[in-house]
């Protein structure tokens, strides 16, 4: 397995004075900071399940503006709860020396009324880190990770859909 290294987060969160809903996943893989945008591997499902949750079409997996624009027009911002770490390779359970994204960066902007979790990692480190600084409580979802293959596409997809919709106000999941 690879040495752990320290990297930096290396890319900007998505949001804008318009989004209500925040989805933070852990830290990025190596192939998203490769790539500089989030979920940069094909084999997660995070760009087919939220495309799918919100009733749009796949941008190519190379379209970074496309993606951003769909995030934004539906009113949510993406980000990480991981500014800078000391990881080994994409492993989340190998993160460790946390340091914690500047939450206040997004929130003095946009009014995020909630926060989404991509995975139980992310869940967990928002709690310790990021939660007690902005006050939401977060909803933890199963992760979009192909290391996750308990959830099925479909599964997913419809677990997603509904906890967008339902952060959203739209559709019968708003309680």
């Amino acid at each position: 397995m690879a040495d752990y290294q320290r990297i930096s987060h290396g890319f900007s969160p998505v949001f804008d004075e318009r989004s209500r809903v925040l989805v933070l996943g852990s830290f990025p893989s190596v192939l998203s900071r490769e790539n500089r945008f989030y979920y940069g591997n094909p084999r997660n499902r995070f760009w087919r399940v939220v495309t799918e949750a919100l009733g749009e079409p796949l941008p190519a997996n190379d379209d970074i503006a496309a993606k951003r624009e769909l995030l934004l027009r539906h009113g949510v911002a993406l980000w990480d709860v991981i500014e800078s770490c000391d990881v080994r390779g994409s492993s989340d359970a190998s993160i460790r020396n946390v340091v914690p994204a500047d939450i206040a960066r997004i929130t003095r902007v946009a009014p995020i009324e909630a926060v989404l979790c991509n995975g139980s990692t992310a869940g967990r480190l928002y709690r310790r880190w990021l939660e007690p600084i902005c006050g939401l409580p977060a909803k933890v979802l199963p992760s979009t990770s192909p290391a996750n293959a308990a959830w099925s596409l479909p599964r997913l997809t419809e677990r997603w859909r509904e906890a967008l919709l339902a952060a959203l106000g739209e559709g019968a999941g708003r309680s």
